[in-house]
């Protein structure tokens, strides 16, 4: 019964965070762990912890997934260059300083570079959770530097994990070979599987395709780590190129129906972790002696610290290297602001990956004996994850205030998407009637509307007509969205009168809810 106590006390932290949070004005990932913790304190629950290999293989592959899909593609290839950076580099830098870290308060080395390869990388859960608040070129290259710094870090981590149990030695051979393997691996594997499952989003049954969707990533995962090479690029690569091929090959059924799926499962799933966290964070406490609870607070606060400081002089450092050596005009269109740039360096937040990770970390060496201060770096790690939920997380709308960095409207592209569609359809639309076989009362029927349409974005308001335009374009959604509920009402009386089924009911409304959602635009949030 355990399970399912822990399942409903989950979901209902859930829901009670939705509500508290905006009311709160505090982010929602502070609010869901505070709920964990306060979890922890029902009997009952003691005993539920952060599964670490539920995150690394059920979480993750979904979760990175998801977020690949919705990652900006033109963004990230303007900065691919920073977001390999940051997705490599900076995470062995990381590592090790982090180590430096734990060495000088008194740990072998072996045993911090664990710690530090833990919390090398930044988390896509706590960046999705927190980092809304930042412009579209902030947020893009923190979400794409996220989805493959896992791979990076989890390489570093296997080999400091080995050598401290003693069963492999570490060496910059063996480090070099690992981390080739893990990106060229998990790179080929991604395209491969991703061309399978654009393949599988052709399929005319739209429940079938869709399952074929949600178990790619998954299969990504397995098949990479299956010949040792990383699962988390090969989520990334293969959700990247599913997002970009999934328009032109996907029905659109398929695809209302699968991105309903995934904002719904990630939003659970990212709850879900944040509020593990929190009862996790009891779990390590206890576990953690009396005489070294002050030293592993005050080690947590200094390892949060040179995360940030590490972060900050890597982001000023390595921007000054690439100004001095790349001077094309091009590259003088891509250069940040000073702001920008302690803005990136804030924003680098540790989530629930890192938790797993250090969760990961076996309970015996070779030889039998316990793994050495595996409960402190346990709760150092969890510390670390406290601190960037609920001091980093709070104070990043603030910089970005202060920041007053430009607006990422996308307004202007909008409209000029919306321009070009209807100026296309309008012209072909007599080519398309007559291959169609449509009456011509129909066919102007349709230009009418859709040159009523175009005007109307075309004049966008900039002239009086266009104000007169935009005024009618507004009363129309506002009486189409009235009738529509007319029609809701009317479906349901006769519902409730027992003159249509419950079936028929569910097709209408679906019919209009999908009406109402063109009409006013609006996504889910």
């Amino acid at each position: 019964m355990l399970a399912l106590e822990a399942i409903v006390a989950i979901g209902a932290a859930l829901v009670a965070a939705a509500v508290l949070a905006p009311r709160l004005r505090v982010p929602l990932a502070l609010v869901q762990v505070v709920l964990g913790v306060l979890l922890g304190f029902v009997p009952a629950l003691r005993d539920v912890q952060l599964p670490s290999e539920a995150v690394l293989l059920l979480f993750l592959p979904a979760i990175l997934f998801s977020e690949s899909l919705t990652t900006s593609l033109r963004e990230s290839r303007r900065f691919v260059r920073v977001i390999l950076i940051n997705g490599t580099i900076l995470v062995v830098v990381t590592a090790f300083a982090v180590a430096g870290v734990g060495w000088m308060a008194g740990m072998p080395w072996a045993i911090a570079l664990v710690m530090g390869a833990a919390l090398a990388p930044t988390d896509a859960t706590a960046v999705g959770n927190l980092a809304g608040d930042l412009p579209l070129r902030q947020r893009t290259v923190l979400r794409a530097e996220s989805l493959i710094n896992d791979g990076t870090a989890l390489v570093i981590y296997g080999l400091a994990v080995a050598a401290a149990a003693g069963t492999e030695a570490l060496t910059p051979l063996s480090v070099t070979w690992d981390l080739t393997l893990s990106y060229v691996g998990g790179v080929g594997i991604g395209l491969l599987i991703g061309l399978v499952g654009t393949f599988l989003r052709r399929i005319p049954n739209t429940l079938a395709s869709n399952v074929g969707m949600i178990v790619t990533p998954f299969a990504a995962f397995l098949a990479a780590e299956l010949v040792h090479a990383s699962g988390v690029l090969a989520v990334v690569v293969c959700g990247l190129l599913m997002a970009w091929r999934g328009p032109r090959v996907a029905r659109a059924e398929a695809r209302d129906q699968v991105m309903s799926f995934w904002t719904l499962t990630t939003y659970i799933l990212n709850g879900a972790l944040f509020v593990l966290i929190g009862v996790e964070l009891q779990v390590v406490m206890r576990d953690l002696p009396a005489s070294d609870l002050g030293f592993g607070i005050l080690l947590g606060v200094i390892v949060w610290l040179a995360l940030v400081v590490v972060r900050l002089v890597f982001t000023f450092a390595m921007t000054g290297l690439i100004r001095a050596l790349d001077r094309r005009p091009y590259q003088r269109t891509l250069r940040a602001p000073t702001r920008a740039l302690v803005l990136n360096a804030f924003a680098g937040f540790r989530g629930a990956v890192s938790l797993a990770a250090a969760l990961a970390i076996p309970l015996t060496v070779m030889d039998g004996g316990p793994f050495p201060m595996r409960d402190l770096v346990v709760f150092v790690t969890a510390v670390v994850i406290v601190l960037t939920i609920a001091v980093q997380g709070p104070l990043l709308p603030l910089l970005v205030r202060w920041a007053n960095l430009p607006s990422d409207d996308q307004r202007d592209e909008r409209l000029l998407a919306q321009r070009e569609a209807s100026r296309a359809a309008l012209d072909a639309l007599p080519r398309l009637a007559g291959a169609l076989g449509i009456d011509d009362e129909v066919r102007d029927k349709i230009a009418r509307e859709t040159e009523r349409h175009l005007a109307a974005l075309e004049a966008d308001g900039e002239t009086e007509e266009g104000v007169e335009t935009a005024r009618a374009k507004e009363q129309y959604v506002r009486l189409r969205l009235a009738a529509m509920q007319v029609k809701r009402d009317a479906v349901l009386r006769l519902r409730d009168e027992r003159r249509i089924d419950d079936t028929v009911l569910r097709s209408l409304q679906a019919q209009l809810d999908i009406e109402e959602i063109r009409l006013t635009g609006r996504q889910v949030e």
